[in-house]
């Protein structure tokens, strides 16, 4: 049976969006709700605790609340209501102009200790075309700040196109697998402060980071899904070819 799309919503107003256009992001405060956000985050905390672990979320032992897991919106349904909620369906179309559909979601655990990742721009990673992508990063913590590795982000730099990008030069700091923006002077990046159920909305050309989580007990739990519009299509990246609609 297929779904029926609900109306859409203008949420977002003229200042917002033009802040958007300006910055490459947009901060909304506690647009989820705490009881949701604590009840996701038991339930992917159980997804990596059965044995065997799930084969799509399969992990070294050692590892299982430090590796990121990536697309459970493809094989786990209440991933999927986190990625389909009405406020980041109707944010995206207003964005957008168009309906958005979700190529790609990432749950991080970050645990205490755990390294962040260098600056770059998601679409040296998937790149779309029609260049449409929008990143919606939910906060799953009380708090996300600097000292637990909250985000930092770039405004302005959207508008410098896509960057080159190679090794990672912090290793103390940041992932080794990855890899980060250069010729640009990332020193003016500034932190994103967030508290649960804030959702950040950000550009696929936005220069962002984040960095190591220096607290001693204080996880940094997040829940990261990347759009696209409806008539745009992922290139090169096979994994990332399906659409997963929003209604």
């Amino acid at each position: 049976m297929e779904a029926t799309k609900s109306p859409l919503m203008q949420l977002l107003s003229e200042e917002q969006v033009e802040f958007f256009k300006e910055n490459g992001y947009l901060l909304l405060k506690n647009r989820c709700s705490g009881d949701l956000i604590d009840a996701f985050n038991g339930h992917i905390y159980d997804i990596r605790n059965q044995s065997p672990m799930p084969e799509w979320a399969a992990c070294d032992e050692s590892k299982k609340y430090a590796v990121r897991l990536f697309n459970p919106h493809k094989h786990d349904s209440f991933s999927r209501q986190l990625m389909k909620l009405p406020v980041i369906r109707n944010v995206l179309a207003q964005l957008m102009g168009k309906e958005a559909v979700c190529v790609q979601s990432m749950y991080f655990y970050k645990e205490p200790g755990s390294p962040g990742q260098a600056s770059h721009q998601d679409y040296y990673y998937i790149k779309n075309d029609p260049m449409t992508m929008i990143a919606a990063w939910t906060a799953m913590e009380d708090l996300v700040d600097e000292e637990n590795g909250c985000l930092w982000v770039m405004p302005g730099t959207h508008k410098l196109g896509l960057l080159p990008h190679g090794a990672v030069k912090n290793l103390e700091e940041h992932e080794h697998h990855t890899e980060e923006t250069e010729g640009v002077d990332t020193s003016r990046q500034i932190p994103v402060i967030m508290e649960k159920g804030d959702i950040l909305f950000f550009s696929e050309l936005l220069i962002h980071s984040s960095n190591k989580n220096r607290s001693k007990d204080r996880w940094r739990r997040s829940y990261v899904c990347h759009y696209i519009r409806e008539d745009s299509n992922v290139l090169h990246r096979e994994d990332l070819r399906q659409k997963y609609p929003l209604y």
